[in-house]
């Protein structure tokens, strides 16, 4: 039964049909020129009528993570070839008419004519080779609320999310009946609204994607492990995160200065320490001492008078056979990060022949059993080159003389005197001179390396984080030595955590993105204007995603592991908050948060 009422307004019920229809449809359903009733709700449908010229992938991203309850129909209908060959034909002929009657006519050349002829060209000749097809493409939009206001203005959000990408909308006025149907998975196009689309443009649109993290598939396991990374703005929903069960356990972090990237790591290594994971953090600003008094961790801060590393040392109980062998390969890569380049052929060649010298005059040899042994410090690594006669051994000893008896040489003219050890520990930079920081950078990891690669519990996890990594990443050897490192880790049950915020220069050299293509889970925080291109280049971001980068605030991001991505925003509570922050009008009493943990 149709009742009409005034001002456009109808009303559909009294039979009521049977069986599922019976349950599933509404009681109701009163129709109005710009809305629906349905039911005990309000809903609306707008058609897209305008498309941008371009697409990129997952276009429709905007409109499918809009938070609230938004029906979307995409109704696809082929063209046969002849048909789509015609039409392109046609539309070329009419852009050839339009350029030679303004031609004919003396007129300058319509930019937008000739931008249509060569996209329509282009077209003509993909789908004559049968490398794109053409499409009937509708787009329709069912926007839900409980009243009327609410109604208004989810659409108008709506129009702003559409209006991101360059889709512009329209209501179905009158039709609003038909717009409805439209978009309920029935099959029918009611309003037929179309635009013609290739098959690039209509691939972008698919998979329907979810702005959370894809649930496990029915028959997986449930997930059982992973820490809290915050909650997500576009779906309200909590973000997850299981670094040990993905194809590897590195991460990469890039952000600009003050966009929370050293907030966040901090917060997932306390979270990590609460699951019994052993963690070591290089940190050259003494961000991380607060955090490691608070849980009880160790604390070596390089450069302070009395501190020293001997890089000759071997690793304390490796009995492997080819212990001498490495430590000779690491002072190699030692040797020319202190030299900012690696020594021509002449050099290395000394630099070898000094450094089995050296250790055979410890009375140290490949025998593990000569292992327990003093080590020699670097300064008899430089007397052996100095008494070989090699001129290429004199001029290496005169480049190493600021490391031996110089200005630097207060790190490693004595022996080791920290051996740290615990679940957290912290190699504190901020004490070195500039030129100072990138050899300790690598002595830390060094150290911190031995205790991976040869661990007293080979089960037990391991995070090495490793902060401001671009003071190692902007020297050759010492970039090899963190790839090296980020490929091994897995074999050993660690995990290797990047951290940087000059993005660009990072991912502008071969082994910056070797180390970031290697790290399975990858956060972006915001982004700097100048660094924007080349991040979206290396991480495949949408235009959407790029605008997310350069305006997110504090704490804001993007998780990128594979094909799954998420936006995120940290949480932490106060405890959390008062440990992880560099705020120094929040920071209290180390005393003070300890009692309050």
């Amino acid at each position: 039964m149709i009742t009409t009422k005034r001002h456009g307004i109808r009303r559909f019920g009294g039979l009521r049909p049977a069986g599922v229809a019976a349950t599933v449809a509404p009681a109701a359903v009163e129709v109005t020129p710009r809305w629906l009733r349905v039911g005990d709700g309000y809903a609306a449908t707008m058609v897209v009528t305008g498309y941008p010229a371009e697409v990129g992938p997952a276009w429709l991203e905007p409109l499918l993570s809009w938070p609230g309850r938004l029906d979307l129909a995409l109704h696809v209908e082929p063209l046969p070839g002849p048909v789509a060959a015609a039409r392109l034909r046609n539309q070329r002929a009419r852009f050839e008419s339009s350029r030679r009657a303004d031609t004919g006519k003396g007129r300058l050349v319509d930019p937008l004519v000739e931008a249509a002829a060569d996209d329509a060209a282009d077209l003509a000749d993909r789908v004559a080779r049968g490398a794109a097809k053409l499409f009937r493409v509708g787009l329709y939009l069912t926007v839900h609320a409980r009243s009327k206001a609410e109604l208004v203005e989810a659409c108008a959000q709506v129009r702003a999310a559409a209006a991101s990408t360059l889709l512009e909308v329209q209501p179905a006025t009158w039709r609003q009946l038909a717009g409805w149907t439209t978009t309920l998975p029935l099959a029918a196009d009611g309003l037929r609204m179309l635009r013609t689309m290739d098959t690039q443009a209509l691939a972008a649109a698919f998979p329907l994607s979810s702005p959370d993290l894809p649930a496990p598939l029915p028959g997986d396991p449930p997930a059982t492990g992973g820490v809290l990374y915050g909650t997500n703005p576009a779906s309200a929903g909590i973000v997850w995160w299981d670094r040990w069960a993905q194809e590897n356990h590195n991460s990469v972090v890039l952000a600009r200065s003050g966009a929370g990237k050293s907030y966040f790591v901090k917060l997932e290594i306390l979270r990590s320490l609460y699951q019994g994971v052993q963690v070591a953090v290089v940190d050259p600003e003494d961000e991380y001492p607060r955090l490691a008094d608070a849980v009880g961790g160790s604390i070596v801060r390089l450069g302070l008078p009395g501190v020293k590393i001997n890089p000759l040392d071997l690793p304390a109980g490796d009995r492997r056979p080819d212990v001498l062998t490495r430590r000779g390969l690491f002072l190699h890569t030692l040797v020319s990060v202190l030299l900012g380049h690696q020594p021509p052929p002449a050099e290395r060649a000394a630099l070898d022949r000094a450094i089995i010298a050296v250790y055979l005059q410890a009375g140290i040899t490949a025998d593990p059993a000569t292992h327990h042994r003093p080590a020699p410090l670097l300064r008899d690594l430089v007397a052996i080159l100095d008494a070989d006669g090699d001129p290429a051994a004199v001029n290496l000893t005169a480049r190493l003389a600021p490391w031996v008896r110089g200005s630097f040489s207060n790190l490693f003219d004595g022996p080791t005197t920290h051996t740290p050890s615990g679940h957290l520990v912290v190699w504190s930079l901020r004490h070195l001179p500039d030129e100072l920081r990138t050899a300790g950078t690598l002595l830390a990891l060094d150290s911190i390396w031995r205790t991976v690669d040869a661990p007293e519990h080979p089960s037990q996890r391991r995070l090495v984080v490793v902060d401001e990594a671009w003071l190692l990443m902007r020297d050759g050897e010492g970039a090899k030595f963190l790839f090296r490192m980020s490929k091994a880790a897995r074999k050993r049950n660690a995990g290797l955590t990047v951290i940087t915020q000059d993005a660009a220069d990072v991912l502008a050299t071969d082994l910056g993105q070797a180390v970031v293509s290697n790290a399975a889970t990858q956060i972006l925080l915001r982004q700097a204007p100048q660094a924007i291109d080349a991040v979206a280049a290396a991480f495949g971001l949408t235009g959407g995603e790029r605008r997310l980068l350069l305006s997110a605030r504090r704490g804001h991001g993007l998780l990128i592991s594979g094909t799954n991505r998420t936006a995120f925003e940290a949480i932490s509570s106060q405890a959390e908050h008062l440990l992880a922050t560099t705020n120094p009008a929040e920071l209290t009493d180390p005393g003070e948060e300890d009692e309050g943990l």
